[in-house]
């Protein structure tokens, strides 16, 4: 059964999006690029909620204006083809190679599990993590942790007062000084 994986950018002190909004802490780091291209090998379909999937509307015609340097380039080949779920209740259209969900995300991810192949189901976005943590679909959280702290804005993790147990599964630290967290949740046993 194909694993769920939550990844994204976070600050130290826990927000994937500053107050203002803003991501520029998390600015380009040629290591850490290169790490989230070999990291979408292992990726079968991406669900996104609305924000992310209109941020990265930006790969669909990268290059077209400026040129892309060689690892942009090998971004763009792997993130373009691949399959994206968008969960949105105001569009009503999507482009490349992505569709509106047409079920919850429940119901999403349990379609995609019984698909064959052992790639991951890849989530992005806070709300929509935060929905799938709250449902307990969340497999492992991937976090890339930036030396800085924000004071606030869009937490990484959910608030929904429910006790998770999770296992170190792998760590990388960047020459920048980011550190690349991986953690699988641990189940009871069925009885």
């Amino acid at each position: 059964m194909r694993s769920v994986t939550y990844s994204m950018n976070t600050s130290l002190d826990g927000y994937i999006a500053g107050p203002d909004g803003g991501i520029d802490w998390s600015g380009p780091d040629p290591e850490v690029f290169r790490f989230w291209i070999d990291d979408i090998r292992q990726v079968d379909v991406h669900l996104l909620g609305r924000r992310l999937y209109e941020t990265m509307l930006y790969w669909e015609t990268a290059g077209q204006d400026t040129p892309l340097d060689d690892a942009e380039r090998e971004w763009t080949a792997l993130w373009n083809p691949l399959p994206k779920v968008v969960f949105s209740t105001t569009l009503s259209a999507v482009r490349g190679n992505a569709r509106l969900a047409t079920g919850s995300l429940a119901q999403e991810i349990e379609r995609l599990r019984a698909e064959p192949g052992d790639g991951q189901i890849a989530i992005g976005g806070a709300a929509l993590a935060a929905e799938a943590a709250a449902s307990d679909l969340i497999d492992e959280y991937r976090l890339m942790v930036y030396p800085v702290l924000v004071g606030g804005g869009t937490p990484y993790f959910p608030h929904h007062e429910r006790r998770v147990d999770l296992e170190l599964a792998g760590t990388r630290t960047f020459a920048s000084g980011v550190t690349h967290l991986r953690y699988r949740v641990t189940r009871p046993s069925p009885a």
